[in-house]
C-alpha cells in the first residue's frame, strides 16, 4: 500500500538521519558495506575534502572477500563502491560487479572522467547496479569547480546511454560558490534528459549567511519543479528522500579502507580527520570488528567528527545540511500523492 501524507514527519532527512520518518527504510549501520578502493583521484575538486592520493587500492581479493564477510555476519544489503576515484581500480569494481552474491546490492559512484565503451556495456549487462555519476550542471560551473578539468563534455558524451540503464543517477553537488545558480544548473541537467537526482550542498565547507540564503531559495525552485513534474504523471526521483544518516556526507556502515582497515565510516577519507586513523580503526580484514563493537563505534561517530572539524565548520555543515532537510520535508507530501496515484 502507498504511504500517505498522514505518515510525514518533520525530520532531519537532508544527508539523513536514522531516527528519521520519510518514505522506505531507514539505512541501518549493518546495511552498507562501504568499500574505498583507492584514495587516488585524478581530480582536485573545490568542494571535495577527500584526500587524493596514498595508500595502495583494494585488491579485487580483498573487496570480494569484504563481501563475503559483510554477507557471513549482517545478511548483506548495500556494498558501495567509493574513492578516491573507483575506476582508477577497474579490476576491483568489475570482480565486485560480476561476483556480488544477489543478497548485495552494488552502488558505483564515479567522477565520470574514465567511463568508456566497456563500463556502458558491462552496466547494460548488470542493470541491477546504482551508477552514480557527478555531473553539477552547466559547463562552467561543473568545470571550473573541477579546477579546470574538463570532465563535462566526457560524461555528456555518454549520455544518451547512460540514460537507458534503469539506475542511473546524476549527483548535483552545489558548492557554497555556485549555491545561487543551483537551480539554474538543476534545470540544465533536466534539459539533458537526466531524471533521477542525488542533490549534495558542499559539506565541512564556510557557507555565508548570503549563500545559505541562495541555497534556500535554489532548493525552493527545485521543490516546485519536482512538484509540478509529479502532479503532471513525470516520473522524477531525488535520493535524498530515501537516505538518513547520523552525519552529513559520510557513510556509516561496515567501511573497508583501501589499506584493508575496517572503520564505522569513510570519515578519515577527509584529510581533516587522517590523524584519527589509529583511534578510530576496529580492525582488518584479517581481524574484524564484532557486531557489537561496530555498532559502539557507529554510535559515537558524530562526536568524534564535531571534535575534529571545529564548532564553526560544524555548524556551517549543520545549516546547509538543514536546507537540504527542508527541500525533503516539503516534497515528501507530492511525493506521497505521486505514489497513491501510481
Amino acid at each position: 500500500m502507498a504511504p500517505t501524507a498522514a505518515t510525514v514527519r518533520t525530520v532531519p532527512t537532508g544527508s539523513g538521519s536514522p531516527r528519521g520518518g520519510g518514505p522506505g527504510r531507514a539505512t541501518r549501520w549493518s546495511d552498507s558495506l562501504i568499500l574505498v578502493l583507492t584514495r587516488r583521484c585524478d581530480l582536485r575538486c573545490a568542494y571535495c575534502p577527500t584526500v587524493k592520493d596514498g595508500e595502495p587500492d583494494l585488491s579485487p581479493a580483498d573487496a570480494l572477500r569484504a563481501i563475503d564477510l559483510f554477507v557471513s555476519r549482517h545478511g548483506g544489503g548495500d556494498c558501495k563502491l567509493f574513492g578516491g576515484e573507483p575506476l582508477l581500480v577497474p579490476a576491483a569494481v568489475e570482480a565486485v560487479i560480476r561476483n556480488a552474491p544477489p543478497t548485495v546490492n552494488v552502488y558505483l559512484s564515479t567522477n565520470g572522467s574514465h567511463l568508456s565503451r566497456h563500463w556502458i556495456e558491462l552496466l547494460h549487462a548488470h542493470p541491477s547496479v546504482t551508477l552514480t555519476v557527478s555531473l553539477d550542471g552547466e559547463p562552467g560551473d561543473h568545470d571550473g569547480l573541477r579546477r579546470g578539468a574538463r570532465t563535462y563534455d566526457t560524461v555528456t558524451r555518454w549520455l544518451p546511454e547512460l540514460l537507458r540503464l534503469p539506475r542511473f543517477v546524476v549527483t548535483q553537488t552545489i558548492a557554497p560558490s555556485t549555491a545561487a545558480r543551483a537551480a539554474a544548473n538543476f534545470r540544465h541537467l533536466r534539459a539533458l534528459g537526466i531524471r533521477r537526482f542525488n542533490l549534495l550542498p558542499g559539506y565541512y565547507l564556510p557557507w555565508t549567511e548570503a549563500q545559505l540564503s541562495a541555497l534556500h531559495q535554489s532548493f525552493d525552485e527545485i521543490a516546485a519543479h519536482f512538484e509540478t513534474a509529479w502532479s503532471l504523471g513525470e516520473r522524477l526521483y531525488l535520493r535524498n528522500l530515501f537516505v538518513r544518516a547520523p552525519t552529513p556526507f559520510y557513510n556509516t556502515g561496515f567501511v573497508v579502507d583501501s589499506d584493508r582497515r575496517i572503520y564505522p565510516n569513510n570519515l578519515v577519507l577527509a584529510g581533516a580527520f587522517d590523524s584519527l586513523r589509529a583511534a578510530t580503526s576496529i580492525g582488518s580484514l584479517d581481524a574484524p570488528p564484532t557486531p557489537e563493537r561496530l555498532a559502539e563505534a557507529t554510535a559515537a561517530a558524530p562526536a568524534v567528527l564535531e571534535a575534529a572539524v571545529g564548532a564553526r565548520i560544524m555548524e556551517s555543515t549543520r545549516l546547509a545540511d538543514a536546507a537540504l532537510t527542508a527541500l525533503c520535508n516539503r516534497l515528501y507530501p507530492a511525493y506521497f500523492k505521486m505514489r497513491a496515484r501510481a
